[in-house]
């Protein structure tokens, strides 16, 4: 098909270029975080490791048409395949002070509803080594003789650690091996898994007295340092050992002050002791002194286990319990029980009859109980037996059972319950026996069986019980296996009656009253069932819709009622901009329907569908017009981007599909809008407001783009030139059809430096991007390099040195640059990682502009990074002293035998006014140009003026031919 290139405001055909670019997702995970390494292990399988505490950057890049929706998942360990429950929607995933736990397999899902979703995953490997914990250990032999001649010593080092770590044991400064001397022995216990080591001193010597240290490392992996622990061993060490000053259990009374001694009776080195409590933290009013632990004014929920614990890290550790109880009472109940043997539910003269009384206390079994018969103490005899704790009930029940019940037995019983001898007030219970106790009844009143109300309003369910005593009611749910509104399962009334506040539409269903087997007759309980409709506004579908057509065609609008309570519709209003429209009356149905017969200007708007069903309103939302879909702009573009750095401008290849075209009437035309989003003045960033009117008007290029074939999925094409390095500009598109302007889409173009792909080309870095065309800041070093423009540079930098621009010469064009300034002192290494390429040609060329001014300057070094079995750094090129204040080029040819990387290393010089500075870094295939060193070309040496030859530059594994071209 013929190619038609627009030219920026030129009223020309747009291009059309193919068919069929609607693609599916693909993806690729790149890492721009602090990663130590990302290899490819022994199943290809992609891991990236990073060090405890760094920021995990991950990157998902995404092609695809329409642009693909992007989503991050992991499974929530290396030993688990359950996902996370979060997900983060965005195409880079930033994880600051990562830590060990959310290491894991990392999913980035694509998809954009065209094919199947593309899936890729990373493995994120978190490096950390925590401090190791020395432990000592000791036996006794059966051999007659000197004590200390026979004991057996096991130094037991532990760490946790990723990588397993490796363990290095120290007696004093010597190091000591496996089976060195017979006394020695160093072992891994089983099931450690690389994270223990023992040193075994066998029959204890008196040399074997002395300083041992463990040391731990993971080969400087991530740049994580050894870590040790060192431990004095002596004729001494032994394992600490506590008493405590009272009993395992003690008892107390609310606001008591308390005082618990625990004394260390031996262990060297001294212990360390600590007090804890379970299951909660300590209480606020506790004070620990060394091995003392007080508590004022003691509360009841201050009871539970303390535990005092001593630790010097030899043998166990020594624990002593004091289990605290602070007395107290409440919940008295009691229970009614007909006689069992003749399966009564009822009190009858000439049966047996059991009063219970149960109270909860603490401590449970110091509580007594005592029974009056109205007002006197009830004195057991052969008809009337009293029991402490009756075996039928829950502990510590006391039960008073009548033989034979007599007229004369009739009465007022009282329970008492009591801490004899405490200062807790008794808790008491009455019951009355008469001809007129009898059992509950239960039932609904009249009206009452169904309870209707609107939701969030208040409901009341009531069940009303007879019989005396009358016992509490418990409510629960019948028809859902579901909590009561307050959270538990069940609920106790003492009225018969249930309240719930703002109701809603989940607390539908029947709800079960039953009476209480406490508090009343201990019998069967008596149930029914009240029934609690919530009637709640209509739900409808859709709530909103798009409806496109072309002009003249005829569009059906239908709303549904989906659910509601009650499920009819009770009244359907339309209305067109906001105006009541008059429909002839409808049969009641579950829908309502609207006929547009022609979508003409005058028909086009809003649609509104209020369905009532008498509680609520809900309303369907419909928008018809004829205007077009937005344009879908096209992200795969192969390098949209085509610049030159000396003219500070570039062109930007603007690709885009319409979407849905045929849903509406013909495509004639497009409005483009094209406006810069900031700009630079005085020194400073601005940002173009999006609200500003004035301003947009201002700075925004508009202009028309013709049309003369669409169809879905044919890509337009658009060049936009003159564009200004390195700003970004906002392109607005909106498609025209004989109805008027359609959808506008917006997207954010950016001037981007080529990123370095693994294979070499014919790349330039102006580090005019953030990106820095993939380059990394060395971790080891001692600084970083900077980017920035005489824009952009500190207005009180330091003068008579460092450059006033970049090679370009304008404000706006940026540099990498190193600061001599305070804190740096001589000898700092800045250094700049360069991506990891892959090898494709034998030899290369590395060129790049330096600026080196003033009287401080130091060193500029280009290393080259080869990939083997480890990483080898080669100097291949070096430059010191002050160069003057210009920018110069130089070329250095690289024969790098595997994958590799280039490095700019600065080295700060005597003081502050030595600021190195580069741009425009160039890496391509083949030789450079052919100017061996001059005399006056060589390397000058601060000081001398003695022009020198590095001789460090040409030596290495690597076989290097340095020829440098100054200009």
């Amino acid at each position: 098909m013929e190619r038609i290139c627009l030219v920026f405001l030129a009223l020309v055909p747009a291009c059309i270029r193919g068919q069929g670019v609607y693609a599916p997702a693909q993806a690729q995970i790149i890492h721009a975080g602090q990663a130590c390494v990302v290899k490819e292990d022994n199943i290809s399988e992609r891991v990236y490791t990073i060090r405890e505490g760094d920021t995990l950057v991950l990157q998902c890049l995404v092609t695809g048409h329409p642009r693909p929706q992007v989503r991050w998942t992991k499974t929530a360990g290396s030993a688990s395949d359950k996902f996370q429950e979060t997900s983060v929607f965005n195409e880079t995933l930033r994880i600051e002070k990562i830590q060990r736990l959310q290491g894991g397999r990392y999913y980035c899902k694509a998809e954009n509803g065209v094919g199947v979703p593309a899936i890729k995953s990373i493995r994120v490997d978190v490096q950390y080594l925590d401090e190791p914990v020395l432990t000592i250990h000791q036996t006794i032999s059966d051999v007659r003789g000197s004590f200390y001649q026979e004991k057996t010593v096991f130094l037991r080092c532990t760490v946790n650690s990723n990588p397993p770590a490796r363990f290095i044991w120290k007696r004093g400064a010597e190091t000591l091996s496996h089976s060195q001397d017979n006394g020695v022995d160093i072992y891994e216990p089983l099931y450690t898994q690389g994270e223990t080591k023992v040193l075994k001193l066998k029959n204890l010597r008196p040399q074997d007295y002395a300083s041992y240290t463990c040391q731990v490392s993971v080969r400087n992996v991530c740049g994580i340092p050894d870590k040790s622990i060192a431990f004095q061993l002596t004729n001494t060490t032994a394992p600490p050992t506590l008493k405590l000053s009272v009993n395992e259990t003690l008892v107390v009374n609310p606001g008591d002050n308390i005082t618990i001694q625990c004394s260390l009776t031996g262990g060297d080195p001294l212990p360390e002791v600590v007090w804890s409590h379970s299951p909660s933290p300590m209480p606020q009013n506790s004070l620990v002194q060394g091995g003392n632990l007080t508590i004022w004014r003691i509360h009841v929920e201050d009871s539970g286990y303390y535990n005092c614990t001593a630790i010097n890290n030899v043998g166990n550790p020594a624990k002593k319990t004091v289990n605290l109880l602070v007395r107290s009472m409440k919940n008295v109940t009691f229970q009614i029980t007909p006689d069992v043997i003749k399966e009564s539910e009822s009190i009858q003269l000439g049966q047996d009859l059991k009063l219970s009384c149960h109270v909860d206390a603490v401590p449970q079994e110091k509580v007594f109980y005592f029974w009056y018969k109205n007002g006197k103490p009830a004195r057991m005899s052969d008809r009337l037996l009293i029991t402490r704790n009756d075996p039928e009930l829950p502990p510590v029940t006391s039960s008073m059972e009548i033989i034979d019940l007599r007229f004369s037995d009739y009465g007022t019983y009282l329970c008492v319950a009591s801490f004899q001898g405490a200062p807790i007030p008794d808790l008491s219970v009455e019951v009355n026996i008469s001809s007129e106790t009898v059992p509950p009844t239960i039932s609904v009143p009249k009206g009452q069986s169904t309870i209707t109300v609107r939701e969030g309003s208040r409901a009341e369910l009531q069940c009303e019980v007879r019989g005396k005593p009358k016992p509490p009611i418990i409510w629960s749910r019948v028809d859902k296996e579901a909590p009561m509104p307050s959270g538990t399962m069940t609920e106790e009334t003492y009225d018969g009656k249930l309240r719930l506040e703002s109701v809603s539409r989940e607390m539908s269903g029947t709800y079960k009253c039953q009476t209480a087997r406490y508090n009343g007759f201990n019998i069967r309980p008596r149930e029914a069932m009240v029934q609690l409709n919530i009637q709640f506004p209509p739900v409808v579908e859709p709530t909103f819709q798009d409806i496109r057509q072309g002009l003249g065609r005829s569009v059906t609008l239908r709303c549904t009622m989906l659910k509601g309570s009650p499920m009819k519709v009770a009244t359907a209003v339309w209305r067109f901009n906001g105006n009541l429209l008059t429909l002839p009356p409808a049969e009641q149905q579950d829908y309502s329907e609207l006929k547009v017969d022609s979508v003409i200007r005058d028909t086009s708007g809003s649609y509104e569908c209020s369905i009532s069903n008498d509680v609520g309103v809900s309303t369907c939302l419909f928008q018809v017009s004829a205007k077009a879909y937005n344009p879908e702009f096209y992200y795969d573009t192969p390098n949209p981007t085509l610049s030159q750095k000396q003219s500070k401008n570039y062109s930007y290849i603007l690709q885009w599909t319409q979407k849905e075209p045929d849903a509406v009437d013909p495509i004639l035309r497009y409005r483009l809008e094209v406006r810069p989003v900031y700009q630079f003045a005085n020194g400073k960033l601005h940002l173009y407001s999006q609200a500003s009117g004035q301003l947009s008007q201002r700075n925004t290029i508009q202009t028309f783009i013709p049309v003369q074939k669409m169809e879905k999925g044919l890509l337009l094409e658009h060049v936009l030139p003159n564009l200004k390095v390195p700003q970004s500009y906002e392109v607005r598109l909106t498609p025209i059809t004989s109805f008027g302007a359609g959808d506008m889409a917006s997207r954010i173009i950016q001037y981007l430096e080529p990123i370095n792909s693994p294979s070499p080309a014919d790349n330039t870095c102006h580090f005019e991007d953030e990106k820095i065309c993939g380059f990394m800041q060395d971790r080891m070093d001692n600084f970083d390099w900077t980017r920035q423009n005489a824009q952009t540079q500190n207005p009180k930098r330091t003068v008579n040195t460092g450059p006033p621009t970049d090679i370009s010469g304008t404000k706006e064009g940026y540099y990498m640059f190193i600061e001599a300034s305070r804190p740096r002192v001589e000898g700092d290494k800045a250094r700049l990682i360069s991506p990891l390429y892959n090898i494709t040609a034998k030899y290369y060329c590395v060129s790049f502009y330096y600026h080196m001014y003033g009287k401080h300057i130091g060193s500029l070094n280009l290393l080259v990074r080869v990939k083997n079995k480890r990483a080898i750094d080669t100097q291949v090129w070096s430059l010191s002293g002050n160069r003057g204040n210009k920018w110069q080029q130089v070329h250095v040819p690289i024969n790098p035998p595997g994958p590799f990387q280039i490095i700019f290393e600065g080295v700060r010089g005597t003081n502050y006014e030595g600021d190195i500075a580069i741009d425009d870094v160039t890496l391509k295939k083949g030789d450079c140009p052919r100017k061996p060193i001059g005399p006056n070309k060589a390397v000058a040496l601060p000081g001398n003026g003695v022009p020198t030859l590095h001789r460090s530059s040409l030596c290495g594994p690597l076989t290097f031919f340095l020829y440098v071209l100054l200009r």
